[in-house]
């Protein structure tokens, strides 16, 4: 299996399936000498553990990050950075009933066709689970680019969508809701659907809206290699994203160029931000701004039609814990993957100046 590694020079690979021993990865290329805050690692993965609140899989992990390598008395050595995750909370048994069935809208019958063989405790490699390990190093990220602030939030649930701009909401409310809404009124609305959904054995979707405030000029390469690219074709690489946007995105295409354009004021900033903080795929120095569409979750509690190995048609129902929406427990891995790739054009900055 292909495609396990993401970055260039601040390169991230992980192992490990759901329901295996242990879930982990190794940084390559993190600089020496960079402080590191294993507290604040631990943080970043509580927020995006299973069991923290009702609304979400009631798998009970307490994903505990062990570092084997590359920090020494509380400093990165400029080597390898190993760390595992391990699993303490499987239920294999909730997936036997389809060891040879294929779920609808799952990897199931992708991986089957494409390996010849897949892991259905889980979904063995094509589970969320393995987004801990995303979060881990994302949160090493963050600390190399401690000026940088990267706030994501959930914006929408089904159609329950926040009214309000970023720059009109507290944004310490983000954390005392479980759904992760800034706005607390509309956080119960959310709070309130995502329950009734999860009641009819159902699920949801919703959009995770991400600012990155404070971001050098001059991240990201003007043709192949553009930022907001990167920044794209990461978050599309999360489990359960159906859509990305940024700026105006979608909404950009009914305007007019008059309407659309970021008038300069002296300083080099913009009037307006249409751009979303990216020109020409460089930063321009505003904020970086982004939409992730995320899909409802494809088990459902309820009786589906569904075809097995053999090509016959079967009935299956969903067991086990799952998130009913993802969205709340998205939020830390989509700000993960941000920091990651900013971290990485960050350092092919540093490298590209003579």
């Amino acid at each position: 299996m292909a495609g396990n590694s993401f970055g260039n020079l601040f390169k991230l690979v992980t192992f490990g399936e759901s329901h295996g021993q242990a879930i982990g990865g190794v940084i390559d290329g993190c600089p020496a000498g960079l402080p590191i805050d294993t507290e604040q690692v631990q943080q970043e993965l509580a927020r995006r553990r299973p069991g923290q609140s009702s609304i979400v899989t009631q798998r009970k992990e307490p994903d505990t990050v062990k570092f084997l390598s590359g920090i020494f008395e509380g400093n990165t050595t400029g080597t390898p950075i190993g760390f595992i995750i391990e699993n303490a909370n499987q239920k294999s048994n909730d997936y036997s009933h389809i060891k040879d069935v294929y779920r609808p809208s799952h990897a199931d019958y992708t991986y089957d066709q494409k390996y010849g063989n897949r892991d259905y405790r889980g979904g063995g490699r094509s589970s969320a689970r393995e987004t801990a390990c995303r979060v881990a190093a994302g949160a090493i990220a963050k600390q190399l680019m401690k000026d940088v602030t990267f706030t994501a939030y959930t914006s929408a649930v089904g159609d329950i969508k926040l009214q309000k701009k970023f720059e009109e909401l507290d944004l310490s409310e983000i954390e005392k809701n479980p759904v992760r809404c800034p706005d607390p009124a509309t956080a119960e609305e959310m709070e309130t659907f995502i329950k009734q959904i999860r009641s009819q054995g159902d699920t949801v979707g919703g959009v995770v809206e991400c600012v990155i405030s404070n971001v050098p000029v001059g991240l990201g390469e003007p043709v192949f290699d553009k930022l907001h690219a990167a920044l794209g074709g990461a978050m599309l690489s999360i489990n359960a994203v159906k859509g990305f946007e940024y700026g105006s995105g979608f909404a950009g295409a009914s305007m007019k160029g008059s309407e659309h354009n970021d008038h300069f004021r002296t300083d080099g900033s913009t009037i307006t931000n249409y751009s979303g903080g990216i020109q020409g795929g460089i930063s321009n120095g505003m904020d970086i701004t982004f939409r992730v569409a995320f899909k409802p979750v494809a088990t459902l509690m309820q009786k589906q039609k569904t075809i097995n190995a053999e090509g016959q048609e079967v009935e299956m129902q969903g067991k086990g814990r799952h998130d009913p929406c993802v969205v709340p427990r998205a939020i830390p891995i989509v700000e993960a993957m941000a920091a990651l790739v900013l971290a990485d054009f960050y350092l092919l900055n540093k490298t590209s100046k003579i």
